[in-house]
C-alpha cells in the first residue's frame, strides 16, 4: 500500500551542519510552523551535510538536536525519509529515534488523489559515469559494513575529503554549461524511472536547480518538479535559498520559506 495523504510538504538538500546555523534554525522553525499544517512531510535526502554512521550522533549535540526536532514533528504528522548522496548511511537507529519511515529510492506516493514518484535524484544523473560508478560501490552493503567498522575519526576524515571534492565539482558545474549538463538528470533516466513506477509526475532534489518541467521522450510525457537546496548562511554565493514543494487539493506549488 503506497502512502496516501490529502496534503504534503516535500523538502531536500538542507545539508544541515553546525557551521550553517541560520539554515538549521530555518529547518527547526519549519518543523514547528509550516510542517504541522499538512498531513505528511517527505524529506528526499541530504538532510545532513554528511553522515558517517548513527553512532556519531552520540557525540554530536547538533545531530541530537535535529533528531529531537524530527521526533517531535513525527508526533504531529507522518514523516518520511529517502537517502541522499550525502547521508545514505543514515541507519535504523536514527530512523527509529526520529519516528520517520524510510522509503526506497524511488518510491510512489499519492497526494491529493494524484500519484507522484519521488527520488533523491542522484541516481538519475546517468551522464556522470564516474559518479554512478562511485555510487554503485558505496551503496553495496558489504562496503558500508567495512566503512562503519573504521574509527570515527577516520570516517570523518574520509567524509571531509569527499565533501572537498564535491565542492570543487559543484563550482565547476556552475561555471561550465557542458559540466552542468553532465551533473543534471537525464531524460532517459527519468523516463525509465517513471515507466518502472507507472507514473507521470516526478519529484526529486540533488541538482539544486528548482524548477517545474514539462518533458517527453518518444511517446512518454511527464511533469518533473525539482526541489531547492537550502542555504541561508552564504549570501556571497547568491540569494538565500529555502523552499518546499506543497501539494494539496489546489495542486503543486513552491512555498518560499525565506519570505514565509
Amino acid at each position: 500500500m503506497i502512502p496516501q495523504y490529502a496534503s504534503a510538504l516535500l523538502i531536500s538538500d538542507l545539508h544541515l551542519t553546525p557551521s550553517m546555523p541560520l539554515t538549521a534554525q530555518r529547518f527547526f522553525d519549519f518543523c514547528e510552523k509550516e510542517a504541522p499544517k499538512v498531513e505528511a512531510v517527505f524529506i528526499l535526502g541530504d538532510l545532513f551535510e554528511y553522515w558517517v554512521g548513527d553512532d556519531a550522533a552520540a557525540s554530536s549535540t547538533f545531530q541530537q538536536e535535529v533528531q529531537r526536532t524530527i521526533a517531535n514533528l513525527s508526533t504531529k504528522v507522518k514523516t518520511y525519509y529517502l537517502h541522499g548522496n550525502r547521508d545514505f548511511l543514515i541507519g535504523k537507529q536514527f530512523i527509529k529515534k526520529t519516528g520517520m519511515t524510510l522509503l526506497p529510492d524511488p518510491s510512489t506516493i499519492e497526494i491529493a488523489s494524484q500519484k507522484w514518484v519521488i527520488s533523491h535524484g542522484d541516481a538519475l544523473c546517468t551522464a556522470d559515469l564516474g559518479y554512478q560508478l562511485f555510487r554503485n560501490w558505496v551503496r553495496k552493503p558489504w562496503v558500508q559494513k567495512i566503512f562503519l567498522t573504521l574509527p570515527l575519526g577516520w570516517r570523518k576524515g574520509i567524509a571531509n575529503h569527499l565533501r572537498s571534492n564535491s565542492h570543487i565539482q559543484y563550482q565547476a558545474q556552475h561555471s561550465s554549461p557542458s559540466h552542468l549538463r553532465k551533473m543534471d538528470v537525464t531524460r532517459e533516466a527519468c523516463a525509465a524511472a517513471l515507466k518502472a513506477q507507472s507514473g507521470d509526475r516526478l519529484i526529486h532534489g540533488h541538482t539544486h536547480m528548482p524548477k517545474h518541467h514539462e518533458e517527453s521522450l518518444d511517446a512518454q510525457h511527464w511533469q518533473r518538479w525539482v526541489l531547492s537546496d537550502w542555504d541561508l548562511d552564504h549570501p556571497e554565493s547568491g540569494r538565500p535559498r529555502a523552499s518546499a514543494l506543497l501539494i494539496d487539493q489546489d495542486g503543486a506549488r513552491y512555498l518560499d520559506l525565506i519570505k514565509h
